[in-house]
């Protein structure tokens, strides 16, 4: 018997050469370099980050800390004009006299507001912070005023000064953002301005604005309605339109007409344009003011 003898066949196998050694070593060490130039990078790039934000904090500050320092000069200034003037009337002195203001008041606007404003302003008061001015005006005997919101943003001492040149602190009651109004409260009674139907105003009727913006010289411009229903940077079509002049200071005043009623509480002015001054209507301040008064005294005032 024959035996058939085959053969293995072996596949040829294929070696496999591992890295060398400084193959090895010059991959480790790029790796490396790679790291440590990202950890550098990420340290600077926070240095930096941390540099910047000090220098924004310190610009800041000091910012802040001028700010404060120029109202407090105002403010320093107007009580020294307040009290140069009682002086003066003390003496009987003709100079910065209520009455001579009076008389200058009435000859710079026409005869339909000439026997109207000596009883207008004396309910018109100056609100004061330690960060800014504004115009007020009294809605209520017993002292309850308002103004804009904006006028006490970022002030945290609240005066008001009224005609008679008195200082007194100021309670804020409460205030609504969205249309630019606080309630605020002095002791004692005052005379009140009335506040008159908005949905009577014409177009072309005479008005003018009322200002105070360092609680002596009173600033009365006159204009004429341009529009009504006119919509607001809230996006809500509750302002009138006016040219009268919105000098600095007449924010938070009362926009009057012939009548010697509120038709609307001085809002905002458009740029640098003396035309285009735009008050909240007086029917808009009543709701928002006696929403205010329910939530905090539980009465309506107006």
């Amino acid at each position: 018997m024959t035996v058939q003898r085959y053969k293995t066949y072996k596949s040829p196998v294929k070696q496999t050469t591992g890295l060398k050694t400084h193959h090895k070593i010059m991959i480790g060490s790029f790796t490396t370099i790679v790291v440590i130039y990202m950890i550098v990078n990420a340290i600077l790039l926070n240095g930096v980050f941390v540099k910047q934000t000090l220098n924004n904090d310190n610009l800041n500050s000091k910012v802040n800390e001028l700010q404060a320092d120029t109202q407090t000069k105002l403010n320093q200034l107007t009580d020294t004009l307040m009290k140069t003037n009682t002086e003066l009337n003390s003496l009987g002195s003709q100079m910065g006299s209520i009455d001579e203001e009076f008389a200058m008041l009435k000859a710079s606007t026409s005869a339909d507001f000439s026997g109207i404003i000596e009883d207008a302003i004396k309910g018109v008061v100056t609100i004061r912070t330690n960060i800014g001015q504004g115009t007020g005006f009294i809605i209520n005997q017993e002292g309850y005023l308002i103004t804009n919101a904006h006028v006490l943003s970022g002030g945290n001492i609240v005066q008001a000064i009224t005609y008679d040149q008195q200082t007194h602190g100021a309670e804020l009651i409460g205030y609504d953002a969205n249309l630019d109004v606080a309630l605020l409260k002095i002791s004692g009674e005052y005379n009140k301005l009335k506040l008159a139907n908005s949905d009577k105003v014409q177009i072309g009727e005479k008005v003018i604005a009322i200002g105070n913006p360092l609680g002596l010289q009173f600033s009365v411009s006159e204009g004429i309605v341009s529009a009504v229903n006119r919509e607001g940077p809230n996006g809500l079509d509750y302002y009138i339109q006016t040219d009268a002049a919105l000098n600095p200071g007449n924010s938070g005043g009362p926009l009057i007409n012939k009548k010697g009623e509120v038709i609307g509480i001085n809002n905002f002015k458009i740029g640098s344009s003396e035309s285009l001054g735009f008050a909240l209507e007086s029917n808009y301040i009543k709701e928002v003011v006696n929403e205010i008064s329910m939530q905090a005294l539980n009465q309506t005032l107006v």
